[in-house]
Order: C-alpha cells, then structure tokens, then sequence
C-alpha cells in the first residue's frame, strides 16, 4: 500500500472511530453499515479508499470485530460471577453453623448448615470461571490474513496481525475461522451454566420465601408489591432470574439448530452476531441480579435451626449408631429406625424413644439392642449431627468455613486473570491507535513507514 493512501485511510479510519455511531452517514440503500462506511471513505478518498480491501473480505472484518466484541462481554461475564462466588462464599462462612434441614425432593432429609447449602453454589460459580476462561481461549484466536477463505498470496504475517490485534494466536485454519460458530456456541453455553447456577438458587429461594417454608426473605428493593392485595408482596426479582434462563435456552437452542448448515453459507451466522451478544449480556445482568439477591438476603435462622430436629431427621445417623455401636449391619439398622419412626407417627409424637427402637429391633433381629439413652439423644441432635460432617467439604461449621477460604482464593486467582487479559487488550487497542496515529504523520511531512 503506498505511503499517502495508508496514511489517508488511518487518518478517516480514526476520525470515523471517534464519532458516534449516531451521527454516522449510513445509508439503507447500500444494504448494510459495511458497505455504508466503505462508500463514506470513497466519498472522502475516492479511489485511495480501494486499498482497505487489499486481500480482505468483508466477512473478515466482521469475524475479527465480533471474537474483539465477544472477548469483552466474556470478561465482563467472568468478573460478574466472580463476585455472585465471592458473596456466595462471605454468606456461606457468615451462616456456617446455622444449622437446618437439608431438603431432597423438597423433603427434610438430613441436618446440615445453611452455609454449606450456600458453599454449593459457590463451588459451581468457580467452575463457570473456568469455563468461561476456556471459552476466551476459543474466542482468542485471529481470523486475520485469511483472505478468501485459503489464506492470501500478499504478505501479510498472520501472526503480526494477530499480535497486534491483541489475539493470542492465529486461528489455525483459515477456512474454519470464516465459517465455523461452534466455538460461539461453546461461550454460549458457558454463558447459560453461570444462568443455570443463578437459577437453581431462585427456585429454591422462591420456595423458602413462601410462608409454607418461611427459611428466608428477600430485600424490599427486590421484591414487587400487589396493587390489589396490600399484604402481598412477590419475590419479583426471583421471577426475573427464572424467566431470563428459560430464555437463554431457547436462544442457544437456536444456535444449536442454525449450526446444521453447509459448510460455507452464512445460515449458521445470521443469528449468531446478534444472540451470542444478547446471551453473554443477558447472563452478565442475570448473574449480576442473583448476586444482589444473595447478598441481602434476610435469613430466618431460627426457623431453619427449628425446621432441623423435626420430621426425624436424624434416622439416618441412628441407623448408623446401630452399625457402628451394635454390629448390625446397615440394611437391617435402617428397618429398625424405620420402624420406631413409623411407630412415633402412628402414635403423634415427633420423636422416637428408646423402647421404639427396642421394640422394632425385637421385631426385626429377635432381639433387643440395649440402646443407651445418650447415644439416642446425640444421634437425633441436629447440632451433634452436622458437628460429626468433617469430611473435605462437609457441612460442619469448620470445614464449611475452610471451603469458603478456598472459594475467595480460586476467586483471587481468577480476577488476577482477567486483570492481566483486561491489560493486555487495552494496551494493544493503545497501540494500534497511536500506530495509526503515526501514520497520520507522514502526511504533515514527518516521515513514518506505512507497511508497518
């Protein structure tokens, strides 16, 4: 390219970069915005702005700026639930030895700590960073230098263009990065799992907010009041949570589906600009939203510590006093508790006794156990129980507490990443400008290189 046209075009090309969109000459008749700003260069060049497309194809251009486009989002999405795991794990430590019953199929089943049911969610958040992490390594590649779609016979280094675009490397394939979305679908899809996580949380807290459950309340600011009913008040932003999920399925659906295509048409492309942006910014708000319901969250704890020694949730740690301490083994010790369970609700208490169990195991052994009331009474307490978890990320207080720790490391570490990626872009964004820049000059007369 001569010296005077690559300077020319640096010069419109930063002028064009500095205006908004809004106030941008485009013009329906020339089909879309590329072509648009093609004919505003020829308009200000004539034919000096023929050189921008020197073995370079439209699509090209649109490929390079949407993975630049995507990288951001997927940075913005990345530190987004890097914060929904920092406050999962600061609720999670605050809670560690709330005791309560963890629930199955929305049944009591075993006595746990509300902040190791909070810790879970965390654990998945640090997954979705790698995920996302691996999603960015896809996006990170450069289309750049492809030509028509097999490279070009000018010289053009695709790996000084990828490096000056920022790009890890270049795309290894120069047909495959004009054509192919699955990696787009796979940024999707890491997108839709932190939504998932989000989710999961607000149909559960949906279900502890009702008053059938009363474990948990959401801030005034998140919730909707009805207009008719003055008492009512919804948990609105839970709703909001739940609806946006549903929605992001069906948009990576669509991906999924416009994927089958051949293998050079533009099918698989036509929804893939628009819907992996709108993913990628809906989960960013989404996770953004979970992470403000977390946060406030007003947290009953004596309703969860009363809910914990109701409903026998303790039979399974009897039936396991029974192998430990009488030899019995496990399927004949659950039978026994079984029974002594059925016979305390037969009879309207909300507990078992001694001579339950004995009774039960005379029926189920032909024999009686000599149960020790101490051993009974530690073996239906909620607070005994969850003290007994200490296995590596178990729901007692200490290890709901180190796994807490754990989670704001892997936290650290991940931020530490996005901070060095974040860096890294705007310092070449800086100097790829500043090289345009440069090139301005040489039309005042101060020299410059234009094939740089």
């Amino acid at each position: 390219m001569p010296d005077e046209a690559a300077a020319a075009l640096a010069e419109q090309l930063l002028q064009i970069t500095s205006q908004p969109a809004s106030e941008f000459p485009y013009d329906p008749l020339y089909g879309d915005a590329y072509n648009s700003r093609e004919r505003e260069l020829e308009r200000r060049l004539g034919a000096g702005a023929g050189w921008l497309h020197t073995s370079r194809t439209r699509r090209e251009a649109g490929r390079i700026a949407f993975r630049l486009a995507v990288r951001d989002r997927l940075l913005d999405l990345h530190e987004a639930v890097s914060g929904f795991a920092e406050v999962l794990s600061g609720r999670a430590s605050e809670q560690a030895e709330t005791v309560w019953a963890d629930n199955t199929y929305l049944q009591p089943a075993q006595p746990s700590t509300f902040g190791h049911y909070l810790g879970g969610f965390g654990e998945e958040c640090v997954r979705h960073l790698t995920r996302l992490e691996n999603a960015f390594a896809l996006i990170d590649r450069s289309p750049a230098g492809a030509g028509g779609v097999g490279g070009t016979r000018l010289a053009l280094d695709r790996d000084i263009l990828a490096e000056r675009l920022g790009f890890a490397v270049p795309a290894a394939h120069t047909r495959d990065a004009m054509w192919a979305i699955d990696e787009f679908i796979e940024v999707a899809f890491a997108a839709l799992c932190a939504v998932i996580t989000a989710d999961r949380l607000a149909e559960d807290l949906e279900i502890f907010t009702s008053p059938g459950f009363g474990y948990v309340g959401l801030d005034a600011s998140l919730c909707r009041a009805s207009v008719l009913m003055p008492q009512k008040r919804n948990p609105y932003a839970l709703a909001v949570i739940r609806a946006s999920a549903n929605t992001m399925v069906g948009m990576l659906t669509g991906l999924v589906a416009t994927a089958r295509t051949p293998s050079a048409r533009t099918d698989n492309w036509l929804n893939t600009y628009g819907q992996v942006a709108q993913i990628l910014d809906t989960a960013n708000r989404v996770v953004e939203l979970a992470s403000e319901v977390v946060r406030t969250l007003q947290i009953d704890e004596e309703a969860l510590t009363l809910a914990a020694g109701t409903k026998f949730t303790g039979a399974a740690d009897l039936a396991e006093e029974l192998v430990l301490r009488n030899g019995v083994d496990y399927r004949s010790a659950y039978r026994i508790v079984g029974r002594a369970v059925a016979c305390a609700i037969d009879e309207d208490r909300a507990t078992m006794s001694e001579l339950d169990v004995e009774n039960a195991a005379e029926l189920i052994l032909r024999r009686r156990l000599g149960i020790d009331a101490t051993i009974l009474r530690d073996a239906l307490d909620p607070s005994h129980i969850v003290a007994t978890r200490t296995v590596v990320g178990g729901s007692a207080p200490g290890q709901v507490k180190d796994h807490a720790c754990a989670l704001l490391e892997r936290v650290r570490n991940a931020s530490g990443w996005r901070d060095d990626r974040r860096e890294h872009i705007a310092s070449v964004e800086e100097e790829i400008v500043d090289a345009a820049v440069g090139l301005t000059r040489i039309r005042a007369g101060h020299g410059g290189n234009a094939q740089q």
